[in-house]
């Protein structure tokens, strides 16, 4: 691996561990690495290896194409599956009796206040500040069902768009749950359904008063 693509490499990684919001050694223990190792690698004295790569993209789920080449979406599609069963309560992350896509004019503030969490689960790989709201409608069908539940957290710089990605979208009348996409016009944005029987919806950067990424959209398996 040359000097240059393994530099871009090391830059990805920490975004990564930007945007979950840990440390170094909280990062080498989600991955199951030496946290000297995770220093060496991260400060180009160590070489990375496939194996430490592959580690990333297994433990993490994060996509082996953005990881090696910057293409494709720094994590995938495929949704995971948790049980039903709660977590202790304070543990884990926490769920909320509030629907993603309902509501207007109502912020981070009301949406996730705490009289609104009914329980915490436990996920391998989700970042400690994300917080699990329910979805309605069938818009971002089939990579997001009516009644699924997403994964959100606050993104660190919010004039930085990850194109590609899903977001929560806070307009003046309502949410939505949508792919961001690039407009021609700087200053305008596409918010775009997965489902094709929805058109897309060109907004002003400036009606978004705010956006939660979604990290992760999670099916619930009811079993009796």
């Amino acid at each position: 691996m040359d000097k240059q693509k393994n530099t871009e490499i090391i830059a990805r990684i920490k975004y990564l561990m930007k945007e979950m919001g840990v440390k170094q050694v909280q990062f080498a223990e989600r991955i199951g690495v030496d946290t000297s190792n995770l220093s060496k690698y991260l400060n180009a004295h160590m070489p990375l290896s496939d194996s430490f790569l592959n580690r990333l993209v297994v433990n993490l789920g994060v996509s082996k194409e953005w990881l090696l080449d910057g293409t494709d979406l720094p994590f995938g599609k495929t949704p995971a599956r948790i049980d039903t069963g709660m977590a202790a309560a304070g543990t884990g992350t926490p769920v909320y009796d509030v629907d993603a896509t309902a509501g207007v004019a109502s912020g981070r503030t009301e949406l996730f206040s705490s009289e609104n969490i009914v329980g915490w689960v436990n996920l391998p790989n989700m970042s400690p500040n994300c917080r699990i709201v329910r979805v309605s409608g069938d818009s971002m069908a089939p990579v997001i069902m009516d009644g699924d539940f997403v994964a959100v957290r606050e993104v660190s710089n919010p004039n930085q768009i990850y194109w590609g990605q899903i977001y929560v979208i806070q307009l003046d009348d309502f949410r939505l749950v949508k792919y961001l996409r690039r407009h021609t016009d700087p200053n305008m944005v596409v918010l775009r359904s997965e489902n094709p029987n929805y058109d897309d919806m060109d907004v002003r950067r400036s009606d978004i008063h705010e956006m939660l990424l979604v990290q992760h959209v999670l099916h619930i398996n009811s079993r009796l």
